[in-house]
């Protein structure tokens, strides 16, 4: 049993935290009214196309190169096949946390924080805050690499490519979210038809419909061969090759279930809306992923030099390896020019995830106050600031011995991907648990998936497996090496002592919230008086918005015409 302090501290701790729209133990009145909060200024076409397309940049369009040079096409698909599952598990579980709770700056460090303990939520916070902040200059820096498939650095120098590609990102965060989920509507939507062409030029080349007419049906998993042995030769070599294939093909998913629980907060009818996003984000999952691995290896062989020499940028693309060699011309430097605005866009999601993180630290109390304070528009003005500076960390890349720095710093969040799952995993279960317990029944407000929480389970140890065996080929005497060592694995100590070093400091707080004092309650009658507003307003589908603005007919006239 805890003590009566205990029990007080454990059950108002959440509460206390939840400034960002819940009611204040003291006064009972909602806290959002005392100042100026992000706004619902995202519509569903904008929240339907986030989730299809926001987080698709240079890992599906690079990355996955890698992958395919160093297991073959078996392992590749086999790879995105079991992770794709997996980040399914894990969307389906913060889904429904985010449709029965969805309030601004509700941040799945936030559900940590009120779902199982405040010194989880703070770690959390600072894993996607420190994660997203670093992956924006990347991806900027990314699509100056990507630029260079047609310039040199000799014609416009790096530093004059990433300041281009950078302003933009940083402008446009500081204007009202509307602007940036209108952006990344007509980025996703670019990125999604590119990826459906690609498909469709891939099924037309396997049956021989390219210049040449040659027929290459599944002939790269003949020659040079479906699998290929790793470090080792023979069947252990190919086990080898299909863990690090696994563990490799995790950077074009890291964090994007919670992109759906960070958009929930300023997406308009979000219990509506987040289980279509979910519905999307599966078919994105079969076609973006799955069939995008089935098109590179069917129009990229394996042992392609430009994948086994370690290329640079668009160059060491399966996809523009692919083109190259049907002799299809030109269309290479099409794909060349949507990798460089997916890595784009993938940089402008990044910075708005960045900064919506440290707001939502600072509604817990686990930031600066400053960071919770919002312009009129709701951008959390001082947020998206400290979160912009880390894009100047691009312009390392200039120089190679900075480049070395950058990269070691970006191998910090190594482990964030996994990390964030585990975390995720628990703070579902501790939900699902407590929903049992307390007797309330969240399917009346939120749809339950009949995955879970037996999916919750399975991604708890599979990611935990996965997080440990990040970095694995190290431990072969012939690949041994400190500094990868250190690069696969230093995230682990380093999240873990935050999150020890919180816990220390608040050592009255139990290690975990005890499932009948977890608030399950605080806020809902805010959003349910939120609903019957929206109810009231005329909804409008991605079709009808497109039927509206596309193909709307001019008005006609009335009356007679006058004479001249």
């Amino acid at each position: 049993m805890l003590s009566d302090k205990e029990s007080t501290d454990a059950k108002d701790g959440p509460v206390v935290q939840s400034t960002a729209g819940q009611s204040d133990t003291a006064t009972g009145e909602f806290t959002e009214s005392r100042e100026h909060s992000t706004k619902r200024g995202l519509s569903p076409r904008h929240a339907q196309f986030i989730a299809l397309g926001g987080a698709i940049g240079t890992g599906l369009f690079v990355s996955s190169g890698k992958v395919l040079a160093a297991a073959g096409p078996a392992f590749l698909l086999s790879a995105y096949v079991v992770m794709s599952a997996l980040i399914y598990l894990v969307l389906t579980a913060v889904a429904e946390m985010a449709a029965y709770l969805p309030i601004p700056g509700g941040t799945m460090n936030y559900y940590g924080s009120r779902y199982v303990s405040r010194s989880m939520g703070y770690m959390m916070g600072w894993l996607y805050f420190y994660s997203f902040a670093i992956f924006m200059p990347f991806e900027i820096t990314a699509s100056a690499t990507v630029v260079r498939y047609w310039q040199s650095s000799e014609v416009v120098p790096t530093s004059a490519l990433i300041t281009i590609l950078l302003a933009p990102i940083i402008i446009l965060n500081f204007l009202p979210v509307k602007y940036y989920g209108e952006s990344e509507f007509w980025l996703a939507g670019l990125k999604v038809i590119t990826i459906v062409g690609l498909l469709l030029l891939s099924f037309i080349i396997f049956w021989g419909g390219g210049p040449d007419h040659t027929r290459l049906g599944f002939w790269y998993w003949v020659e040079p061969g479906a699998t290929k042995p790793m470090i080792v030769p023979g069947g252990a070599g190919r086990l080898v090759a299909f863990f690090s294939a696994l563990v490799t093909s995790v950077l074009p998913f890291t964090f994007t279930p919670e992109m759906v629980v960070v958009t929930a907060g300023e997406m308009q009818s979000p219990r509506r809306n987040i289980p279509r996003v979910a519905r999307n984000f599966f078919w994105r999952l079969i076609v973006f992923y799955i069939g995008g691995m089935i098109a590179i290896s069917v129009i990229c062989p394996s042992d392609a030099p430009e994948l086994t020499s370690g290329g640079s940028g668009a160059g060491s693309s399966p996809w523009v390896v692919g083109i190259k060699n049907a002799g299809i011309e030109t269309l290479d430097s099409i794909v060349n020019a949507v990798i460089i605005t997916a890595a784009w866009s993938s940089g402008n999601s990044f910075l708005y995830l960045s900064s919506r993180s440290l707001y939502s630290m600072a509604l817990e109390g686990n930031a600066p106050r400053i960071f919770k304070r919002c312009t009129k528009d709701g951008v959390p003005i001082y947020a998206v600031t400290a979160s912009s500076l880390f894009g100047l960390l691009a312009y390392m890349n200039v120089n190679s011995s900075a480049a070395d720095v950058f990269n070691w710093l970006l191998n910090l969040v190594n482990n964030g991907g996994f990390i964030s799952w585990i975390c995720c995993s628990i703070i579902y279960i501790r939900f699902h648990r407590a929903s049992k317990v307390q007797n309330v029944d969240v399917t009346v407000l939120a749809s339950r998936s009949p995955l879970q929480p037996i999916g919750a389970w399975i991604t708890l140890g599979m990611f935990t497996l996965l997080c440990l065996l990040n970095g694995f080929t190290v431990f072969f005497p012939s690949e041994w090496s400190t500094g990868d060592f250190f690069s696969a694995y230093v995230g682990i100590p380093l999240f873990s002592i935050i999150y020890l070093v919180h816990r220390m400091l608040n050592r009255d707080e139990p290690w975990a919230i005890p499932l009948h004092l977890i608030d399950l309650h605080s806020g809902l009658a805010e959003l349910e008086a939120e609903e019957s507003q929206e109810r009231e307003k005329p909804h409008k589908s991605v079709t009808g918005w497109i039927k509206t603005n596309l193909f709307k007919r001019a008005p006609k006239e009335s009356g007679p015409k006058e004479s001249t």
